[in-house]
């Protein structure tokens, strides 16, 4: 992953809510928090497009090593029938094309190491991204209870029209398919996810993530209970 996309990456995930709430207390307060908030969906549409190049790019480099693999196991079984027909020169070529492949493989298994490593770390940003961004929306959702309970029962109330939520999400994926363009030569995904997707996709996070705690919990328990 370039070095600025892991700048920030690390950005976001250090970034502190209450640092930022003490150095926009007398700006916009409710405005630099979901100007923080799209910040940390475009790193995260960043890193996951990069995470998919990255799992296409392994999967080629697994088909070669394999396809290498096999060519050398068929090269193995003409040499013998060579060696019978007493062909030494296609013998010769065979067993060079051999060398040539063992040769090739230490570097693909060092490239499809270096990826699956690439890959885990890309995970791991992604899964770190996600919770930041939690805890990022627990503290907007706190913000705006404080301040709706400081105005009073006569403030007004409702929350931001669909069509601003649209525009907003218009704005994320528009972002994400101008840099998908700018790097591949390829024309954007162009896509239009509404806001009934993005909760659906938001509620198979939250599904997979209580899994997760779920597990670690069950885990916990089996621990305690095998102690004397």
């Amino acid at each position: 992953m370039a070095d600025t996309l892991k700048t920030r990456v690390g950005r976001v995930i250090a970034g502190s809510v209450h640092a930022l709430l003490d150095k926009i207390e007398d700006q916009a307060p409710e405005a630099m928090m979901e100007q923080s908030i799209r910040e940390a969906d475009g790193v995260i549409d960043e890193v996951r497009h990069e995470l998919g190049l990255l799992s296409a790019n392994r999967h080629l480099s697994q088909q070669q090593h394999a396809t290498l693999n096999g060519h050398h196991a068929t090269l193995a079984a003409q040499i013998d029938e060579a060696l019978a027909q007493g062909r030494e020169d296609l013998v010769r070529a065979a067993v060079a094309r051999q060398l040539d492949i063992e040769a090739q493989l230490p570097v693909l298994e060092t490239t499809l190491a270096e990826q699956t490593r690439q890959e885990a770390e890309l995970q791991g940003f992604v899964a770190a991204l996600l919770a930041k961004r939690r805890e990022m929306e627990t503290a907007l959702a706190e913000f705006r209870r404080s301040r709706a309970a400081a105005a009073g029962p006569g403030a007004g109330g409702g929350g931001a029209a669909p069509s601003t939520a649209e525009h907003r999400m218009d704005k994320v994926t528009g972002a994400f398919d101008r840099l998908y363009e700018r790097q591949t030569g390829l024309t954007g995904t162009a896509r239009s996810v509404g806001l009934q997707q993005a909760a659906q996709l938001k509620e198979l996070d939250d599904l997979v993530r209580n899994n997760k705690i779920a597990e670690r919990l069950a885990q916990l328990k089996a621990g305690r209970a095998g102690k004397p």
